[in-house]
């Protein structure tokens, strides 16, 4: 395992309809992720092979239908859903995963609204414990 080793998926763009107002879920708005894998890119470089990685087209795909899918209240359940789908994936050995909201219902001006989870192996076995527990 070699923590040097990152892939990174920024500004990731989807239209979701979560939040806490009735009007948000009525009218959706954008949202915008951002992940940080932690994935040992040494044997795909040797072998050159889609298949030893982590495909990101295939994980913007997944997060996008994960945004795009059941409405929930908070962007902290939306970014640890998220979390939770990504960490599914063996070789992601940790993931930093910042869901921005730039369309917030704030009053005052403001520049975005995010919530950032960090998740690793080790976090989501011991997840997996408590669920079972």
């Amino acid at each position: 395992m070699n923590f040097a080793d990152m892939i990174e998926l920024t500004g990731l763009r989807a239209f979701g309809r979560h939040g806490v107002f009735d009007f948000e879920r009525e009218n959706g708005q954008e949202f915008v992720v951002d992940l940080r894998l932690g994935v040992s890119t040494t044997r795909a470089a040797e072998t050159d092979d889609v298949a030893d990685t982590v495909h990101y087209g295939e994980l913007a795909e997944k997060v996008v239908g994960i945004v795009g899918g059941e409405p929930v209240n908070l962007i902290e359940t939306l970014a640890h859903r998220i979390a939770d789908a990504v960490m599914g994936d063996e070789r992601i050995d940790f993931l930093i995963v910042t869901v921005h909201k730039p369309q917030a219902p704030i009053e005052a001006q403001f520049q975005d609204v995010s919530v950032t989870v960090h998740a690793s192996r080790d976090v989501a076995s011991a997840r997996e414990r408590a669920d079972v527990a």
